[in-house]
């Protein structure tokens, strides 16, 4: 039984779904989760064991209180994306890199645009750190769709450095 719940934070809520003691996605707001999931084949379980520690960390990690996450996740894609997702979890927390620099750490310096579109399909945002990879030249760009301010608040959590509208932030 695919079980879900949701958290608050301040840009929204995040919808948090998890099978076979596995977390399965993170939705960022209700319209993606609807949009993505079979509503019909899920029940809402704020007590099951997995989603409460996952609430748990996600609340220390918007808290500034954690830098990683322990959870066990069912990470499924292509291998593209598994590299692209594995690459990802070697930035550290407050760092970013650009599309083209995780590009090169994959040992794929052409597939920028690849590289954009597997952060897209990445099903565990924040978890897997698919905001803190951003543009050649320090700047934001798409994250959760066109939703940049989510990218903006997380890289402010973790206190990155960034552009954003040309100026300079932390």
């Amino acid at each position: 039984m695919r079980t879900f719940t949701k958290i608050e934070s301040e840009v929204g809520e995040f919808y948090l779904v998890a099978q076979n003691k596995k977390l399965q996605a993170i939705h960022i707001g209700e319209e993606d989760f609807l949009r993505i999931e079979e509503v019909a084949s899920l029940k809402e379980d704020p007590n099951d064991e997995l989603l409460v520690e996952c609430k748990r960390q996600l609340r220390q990690y918007f808290a500034g209180e954690r830098t990683t996450f322990n959870l066990p996740i069912a990470q499924t894609g292509t291998e593209f994306q598994i590299s692209v997702w594995n690459s990802l979890l070697e930035i550290p927390f407050g760092a970013t890199k650009s599309y083209q620099e995780v590009a090169n750490m994959i040992g794929r310096p052409k597939a920028v645009r690849a590289v954009g579109q597997a952060n897209k399909a990445n099903k565990f945002p924040i978890i897997v750190p698919c905001h803190r990879v951003i543009g050649k030249n320090q700047t934001l760009t798409g994250y959760a769709g066109s939703r940049v301010e989510i990218k903006d608040w997380l890289l402010k959590i973790e206190g990155a450095a960034f552009k954003h509208n040309g100026n300079k932030e932390n």
